[in-house]
């Protein structure tokens, strides 16, 4: 049986590009999205016509509710998530740091940090061999962003990236590489 990988943000650049290469090493691909339905909709047809196993569900990562739903449908028609590609990420136009206002901000932690926790939570819920999973593997995108700080630009989405690079420290130290905790 084939593995199951799941894709946030997968309806177009780096996640696009991901979905078709998975499909094309022998995954089933689950295509996550936010909003463009026809984005995601012509990525699972490139993989399709390939001869590949896709689907695209529609959810926003930065709620929780929609994460646990997106992760019960892929249970229900595809099968346990083997893969995550947290790939999920937004930014705003080019701001100043002291332009910068608290609802930017928090749409950009809830999609890029809050997003990558959820997905993995759940990936882990059902990876753990401790649960009755097969192991798995999980990949964060993160930017160089993260070492640079995009002063004068992007200092949100910076620091957002960090954090990404952060959690991923963290659970490469907490998650032992046969059983995930």
């Amino acid at each position: 049986m084939k593995k199951v990988i799941l894709i946030t943000g997968g309806s177009q650049g780096i996640g696009a590009s991901t979905a078709i290469l998975a499909a094309r090493k022998g995954y089933r691909v689950c295509i996550n999205y936010h909003r463009n339905d026809a984005s995601a909709n012509e990525v699972v047809n490139k993989i399709r016509a390939e001869g590949a196993e896709a689907i695209a569900i529609k959810a926003d990562v930065s709620k929780e509710d929609e994460v646990v739903r997106l992760f019960e449908t892929i249970d229900t028609n595809v099968g346990k998530v083997a893969a995550l590609v947290n790939n999920a990420g937004i930014i705003e136009s080019q701001k100043r740091f002291v332009d910068m206002d608290a609802d930017r901000i928090q749409k950009i932690f809830a999609t890029n940090v809050i997003g990558s926790f959820l997905c993995a939570r759940e990936a882990i819920k059902r990876m753990s061999v401790t649960t009755n999973g097969a192991g798995g593997s999980i990949v964060n995108l993160s930017s160089v962003a993260a070492r640079l700080g995009a002063p004068f630009e992007y200092v949100d989405y910076a620091a957002s990236k960090g954090a990404i690079d952060t959690m991923t420290i963290g659970w490469r130290r907490n998650l032992h590489p046969k059983k995930f905790a």
